[in-house]
Parts: C-alpha cells; sequence; structure tokens
C-alpha cells in the first residue's frame, strides 16, 4: 500500500503519520538541543574554554572560567585583570573587567567598558581576527579617550591608548600577536 507524501498513513506499512510540518522534502526536524544553564537556571554554556576563551570539546581539560559578578574594588578589579593579561589571558581579564563596568558608578562606566574592549580586542587579535582585534581596541580606546587627563585609579589611559593605537598598526600590517607577550600595562608605572 502506497499513498502520496503528505498523507496521514505511512507509505511502507500503512500506520498513521502525524501531519507534515511544512517543511517537505527537507531534513527531518531535529529534538532541540538542550542548554547548559548555571544554578538559577540562566543559559550557561558549560563547555570547557582555553586560555583565550575559545570554547574546546566537552569533556576537554579547559581553563578554569573567571567567576562572574565578583564583587571587587577597582584596585582589587585591576590587579587580577593585570594578573590575567601577564598570564596570557586577555579573554579571562576582559571577564574582570566587565564585572566592574557592571558595578562602576556612571561616570566611570565607559572608562571600564573600554578597558574590557581593549582586553577582547587583544584576545581576538591573539585568535587571528584581525578585523575584531582592531575594531575593539579601537572603540577601547575611544571609550577611555575622555579619562585621559584624570586617570582614575592610576590607569594609564594616554600609555593603553598609545598601546592600542601600535597594536592595531601591527595587525593591519599582518603581525602576529601573542597574548601575554603584547599584554598592556593597565597602570602607570611608578617612577
Amino acid at each position: 500500500m502506497r499513498e502520496r507524501p503528505g498523507s496521514a498513513v505511512c507509505e511502507h506499512c500503512g500506520a498513521p503519520t502525524p501531519p507534515p510540518t511544512g517543511n517537505p522534502g527537507g531534513p527531518a526536524p531535529s529534538a532541540p538541543r538542550r542548554r547548559d544553564r548555571d544554578e538559577e537556571g540562566r543559559a550557561r554554556n558549560a563547555r570547557p574554554r582555553d586560555g583565550l576563551g575559545r570554547p574546546l570539546p566537552y569533556g576537554s581539560p579547559g581553563v578554569a572560567r573567571q567567576p562572574e559578578g565578583v564583587p571587587r574594588t577597582p584596585a582589587e578589579s585591576l590587579t587580577e585583570a593585570q594578573r590575567l593579561l601577564d598570564d596570557g589571558m586577555p579573554f579571562h581579564a576582559h571577564e574582570v573587567l566587565e564585572d566592574a563596568w557592571k558595578a562602576a558608578p556612571e561616570t566611570e562606566r565607559e572608562l571600564w567598558r573600554g578597558l574590557a574592549q581593549l582586553a577582547v580586542g587583544l584576545t581576538h587579535a591573539a585568535r587571528g581576527n584581525t578585523a575584531g582585534g582592531t575594531t575593539l581596541l579601537d572603540r577601547g580606546a575611544t571609550a577611555i579617550a575622555p579619562y585621559a587627563e584624570t586617570a582614575p585609579y592610576g590607569i594609564d589611559v594616554t600609555g593603553l591608548m598609545a598601546w592600542a593605537q601600535e597594536l592595531t598598526g601591527r595587525l593591519t600590517d599582518g603581525g602576529t600577536v601573542p597574548a601575554a607577550e603584547t599584554a598592556p600595562r593597565l597602570r602607570r608605572q611608578e617612577t
């Protein structure tokens, strides 16, 4: 017994079939993929990450991720972000700076956002994403520029802007960028 495609019975055995899904001739629909969730039920990717934040296959050894929402003082945020940058983990430094951005008073939000963008710009550059790296380095430098004169928390705003411009030039010229060796100094060096 053969029925025409789209009928209510199987063309091979005559058993009832569900109505068509509106995707004739296309691939069979797959079951929705279950999303990883954290303890509060928020969607959170549980795949391990490498030192540059790239996802690895489930079960692979990875680098411990930065916990989100850790309350830190600005000085603690800068110290932890600098440690991560020096260790060649700018993606993780960006997460620390992003927490500072979210917790900052309104008058400092652009500063912390810009610092996070500089760190993620270095992340993209180290991953080989020249376009993404230069875009984020430019955005970050632009965001922190208004703070150059006041340099809150000893942040070397002028030095960071020069670093971003130099790194953007290297990327434009096709240079490679190892994350740890290219890490900026977030604070002015004491003389």
